[in-house]
């Protein structure tokens, strides 16, 4: 497990799965709410990341399941985390029906690009990122003291976009969204946390966006 405590908010983060599959545990320091980002598999292990975070804030308490993308290894346990916290669920509103029928978890709060998340004060941005899936949506959260942290899901890793299957109109889509809505806003030092494996930053990512249009993926 990591974590990265920022002035308004800390981010744990464990990797279960044989496919290395994040998920995240956001908590807000100053009143305890927390947002679970992608109950992706092995539900002991993220309940055990939820009671490790007890003194993140005054009298933690999940009040919202967030999910990236419709594809089954992110939402494998969904269902055993809205069973043990039955709180409302956001993702996409064009990936909501097939979330529901891969976890049986319907989303209560579809999203759309522009829209936020409430954490008490924080302010988490929903970015709609389309390639990957129809409804791909990263979390961007923006703390007080300057830091931005862009859950990206499947749809940014570093070393390039997520998978297109080489269709090239979703890999244009995605390519695209992913350098107006976050490359072009967000800055350098903002980090990028993805759905699987390591971590990494915009500036890091920036200079081979020429790299990643001439090779197609």
């Amino acid at each position: 497990m990591s974590e990265l405590i920022l002035d308004d908010v800390v981010i744990r983060h464990i990797s279960v799965s044989d496919m290395a599959n994040n998920v995240y545990l956001l908590t807000e320091r100053s009143s305890g709410k927390q947002l679970l980002v992608d109950a992706a598999d092995d539900w002991s292990a993220i309940a055990e990341m939820i009671s490790s975070a007890s003194e993140d804030g005054p009298d933690p308490t999940l009040t919202g399941i967030a999910t990236t993308h419709q594809h089954w290894d992110h939402v494998r346990a969904l269902q055993d985390a809205h069973q043990a916290y039955p709180v409302p669920t956001y993702a996409g509103a064009e990936d909501a029906a097939e979330i529901e029928k891969q976890s049986g978890v319907a989303t209560s709060h579809p999203v759309k690009h522009g829209d936020r998340l409430p954490l008490g004060d924080v302010v988490i941005d929903c970015v709609h990122l389309r390639g990957h899936t129809p409804g791909s949506i990263a979390f961007v959260v923006r703390d007080s003291s300057g830091a931005v942290v862009i859950l990206s899901g499947d749809s940014l890793f570093p070393g390039g976009v997520g998978n297109t299957w080489e269709d090239p109109q979703r890999f244009a889509s995605l390519f695209a969204d992913v350098s107006e809505r976050l490359f072009g806003k967000y800055p350098d030092e903002a980090l990028v946390y993805p759905g699987h494996g390591g971590f990494t930053t915009l500036g890091d990512e920036r200079p081979q966006l020429p790299e990643w249009r001439e090779r197609g993926w």
